[in-house]
């Protein structure tokens, strides 16, 4: 699969970035030898091969969620840069 300057200048609209016609070129080719890589992986034979999704065994540990102490409310808001009705106050993010 060939990538074009025009599938880069396409990706980076998608990613509302812009870039001059030499950072264009270098994607282009960043993003061709990517390709290649992703196309050698697909003739690798991994028949019978379980996924392996983090390199690491994990699980979840969890805590018993228990009731406990609390700070007082009074002074975890008396460094508050702005409070309401007993509650941090914080600048709206979206308009």
């Amino acid at each position: 699969m060939d990538i074009s300057k025009e599938d880069v200048k396409h990706v980076a609209k998608l990613a509302r970035l812009e870039f001059s016609q030499e950072e264009i070129e270098d994607f282009t080719q960043k993003f061709a030898s990517v390709i290649e890589y992703v196309e050698k992986l697909k003739e690798v034979d991994v028949e019978g091969i379980e996924p392996t999704y983090h390199v690491h065994p994990i699980k979840n540990v969890m805590r018993e969620d228990k009731v406990g102490k609390s700070m007082d409310r009074d002074k975890v808001l008396s460094n508050a840069p702005d409070k309401e009705t007993g509650f941090f106050k914080i600048p709206n993010v979206l308009d």
